[in-house]
Parts: C-alpha cells; sequence; structure tokens
C-alpha cells in the first residue's frame, strides 16, 4: 500500500502529452493525496494546444506561458525544470508528478527523488526507458484515457483489450521476475507473503504499476497472472500469495 500524501505539485509539458488524459492522471493522483499545485507548460500562441484550453479551465490547471526562443531548443522543458527544482526547495511538497513523454526531464525527476520525495510519471508508451525507470511509478497516459479523441466514451470491449490477459503477463519475463522477487523477499517461513507488503516492495524496487497492464489493482493482477497460489484470512481481510513452485 503506499502511504497517503498530502501535498501533491503537478507538472504538465503540453508538448508531449494529450489533453485528453489530464482527467485520469488526476483521478489517479487524488489516490495519495492533494493535488493543491496544477501547472501547465507550453506556447499558448502555438494553434496544437487549443485542445488545452477548456481543459485548463475545467482542472483548475494554471497555464505557464513559454514563447519558443530558439528552434533547436525546448524552452519549455526548461523553465519546467527550473520550476520543479526552485519549488522543490521552497515548498512543502510530499510528492511531485510530472507528465510528459520526454526523456529530457531524467535528470530532474532523480534530483527529486534524492531528497526522499516521491515522483509520478506519466507519459504514453513511447516513453523512453530512463525517464520511466527514473520516477517512483509510471503509469501509461494511454490506460487513463476513457474517451476517443471525438469525446466519445469507449466501449466495454476496447477497455477489455487494454487488459492484458493471463498467458500475456505470464509471458513478460521482467514482470514474471518482478512479482517472483516481491514475494520471495517478503515470504515467512512457509512461503506465504502478504499483498500489501509484495506491493509496498514493488514501489520501492521499480516503476511498476498494474494500471499499464489494464488493472486497477495488484491482487487482480495477480489472480489473472496465475503464477501464486492465494489465502485470504477473514479476521484482518488480507490476501497473501505464495509462488505455485514453492516446496518446503
Amino acid at each position: 500500500m503506499t502511504k497517503k500524501e498530502d501535498h501533491i505539485a503537478l507538472f504538465i509539458d503540453c508538448d508531449n502529452i494529450s489533453h485528453r488524459s489530464i482527467e485520469g492522471i488526476i483521478n489517479e493522483l487524488s489516490k495519495y493525496g492533494v493535488v493543491n499545485i496544477r501547472q501547465a507548460y507550453g506556447n499558448w500562441t502555438k494553434e496544437n494546444l487549443k485542445n488545452w484550453e477548456d481543459k485548463l479551465l475545467e482542472f483548475a490547471i494554471k497555464p505557464i506561458q513559454q514563447f519558443d526562443y530558439s528552434k533547436n531548443k525546448n524552452a519549455t522543458d526548461i523553465l519546467m525544470t527550473i520550476d520543479a527544482i526552485d519549488l522543490l526547495h521552497t515548498k512543502d511538497i510530499d510528492a511531485f508528478a510530472f507528465a510528459t513523454s520526454d526523456s529530457d526531464f531524467t535528470p530532474v525527476v532523480m534530483r527529486v527523488q534524492a531528497e526522499g520525495i516521491k515522483v509520478f510519471g506519466f507519459g504514453e508508451k513511447k516513453t523512453p526507458k530512463p525517464f520511466m525507470a527514473a520516477c517512483s511509478q509510471f503509469i501509461f497516459t494511454e490506460n487513463l484515457m476513457e474517451n476517443h479523441a471525438d469525446g466519445t466514451a469507449e466501449t466495454p470491449v476496447e477497455k477489455e483489450k487494454k487488459r492484458k490477459t493471463g498467458r500475456e503477463l505470464r509471458q513478460d519475463s521482467w514482470l514474471v521476475n518482478l512479482l517472483r522477487t516481491a514475494v520471495e523477499q517478503t515470504a515467512d517461513d512457509y512461503g506465504w507473503a502478504n499483498l500489501s507488503e509484495v506491493g509496498q516492495y514493488i514501489n520501492n524496487k521499480s516503476s511498476f504499476s498494474p494500471l499499464n497492464y489494464g488493472y486497477k489493482k495488484l491482487s487482480s493482477l495477480i489472480k489473472e497472472i496465475d503464477l501464486f497460489d492465494i489465502a485470504y484470512d477473514e479476521v484482518s481481510k488480507q490476501m497473501s500469495i505464495r509462488d505455485k513452485r514453492w516446496k518446503s
């Protein structure tokens, strides 16, 4: 279980994030605390950012204007980084969130993490791995968008297609190794590990999120991947799991 955060600062790189993902991003962050600082960066004189205007008003996001001083340098990225570092030293922030698909923000994420502050990352599936790995948790924005570009809602079939099947999950060697290692490291003498402790170990070790596989909860993914025996404690209402390969 991730502890409840009090104050979260959200920085949005509007050049590299779809306006359709912002509702899902804020909904996800609201699980951990209040997103009381919301800033969106871009050159608002450009046509390609027009779709963001309604979203800024709807979600009380402060637009930060940055003109393009050079064709070869992204002044928006630089300003966003400077503001994040300034905030790191001047405000009492429990967690930062960066919405971008740009790996240029990897150093600032690592700098924030060095202060012991959690960093949530959001970006498209094309996001370079170094940025994803640097975040405490990284979520693909494609899995947060429930509406099409024309505003129509996804059908149940379309939502189901986002969810990985048990077979697909078991074919992901990185995921399988992560889960099995987490269970092994948190298990008791009989091989059983409390799911909340497994989740905490995973959060400490990687940027994993079950949402990237189409599941809202780790428990649902665990059931689907079918690599672990499952037990419930009726008194504590907690779930424990054990690797099916375990031998006493």
